[in-house]
């Protein structure tokens, strides 16, 4: 009966992608010596916040997820990032497979907001994995589930992170807001005839700045 373990190498911007996406190098062994002629996989991926340590510039940043940091023991709770299926082509032994993982710029999802709200050190992730394995027996081809209890953690430097986002967006980030909200700033917009975005916002901060002074 085959035995899997799971293993993260590395991961980095997929520079080749519709959207942000991150590429995450995985080795899949199996260790019976059976070949398994493939794989079906579903990987799920949560951000674990307790993992790692926070300065008061990154509680300040994380207050509209977790609250107050008076709070953090009941509110410092799993994040989940994304829920990924993935064919594995058939191997012996082991093989090297690349989980592409699409991520959102959306400050309205909580794991975008949790991930744009760090500037350095690394964003510990759980990958989580089921599904099923196809293989040849003695009775012909069979199926083998993958245990539940196939999980590893991986640290994720922030800065892949950003170098993704960086390379989608360089140098710029998005707000989702309600369509009467943009018909708004558009007729703003026009009626001053700003040419970018950029400078309607700046008339309308600078308006803001003087009616609050």
């Amino acid at each position: 009966m085959p035995s899997f373990t799971f293993e993260c190498t590395g991961v980095a911007p997929e520079r080749y992608a519709a959207v942000p996406t991150l590429s995450f190098a995985l080795r899949i062994s199996e260790d019976s010596g059976a070949r398994v002629h493939s794989m079906a996989l579903r990987c799920q991926l949560r951000i674990e916040p307790r993992r790692r340590t926070y300065s008061e510039a990154d509680a300040d940043r994380l207050l509209d997820i977790f609250g107050e940091r008076s709070r953090w023991g009941e509110t410092l709770q799993p994040i989940q990032l994304a829920t990924i299926p993935l064919l594995v082509r058939g191997f012996t032994g082991s093989t090297k497979v690349g989980l592409p993982v699409p991520v959102s710029y959306d400050l309205e999802v909580a794991a975008t907001k949790y991930l744009h709200a760090l500037r350095d050190g690394d964003i510990p992730l759980l990958l989580l994995f089921s599904g099923s394995a196809f293989y040849k027996g003695e009775s012909g081809m069979q199926v083998e589930q993958i245990p539940w209890d196939r999980e590893i953690q991986v640290r994720m430097p922030v800065s892949v992170w950003r170098d993704t986002m960086d390379y989608y967006f360089p140098g710029e980030g998005w707000l989702r807001l309600p369509t009467g909200t943009i018909d708004a700033l558009q007729s703003f917009r026009s009626k001053r005839a700003l040419p970018t975005w950029e400078e309607t916002f700046a008339v309308l901060l600078k308006s803001a700045e003087e009616a609050g002074s």
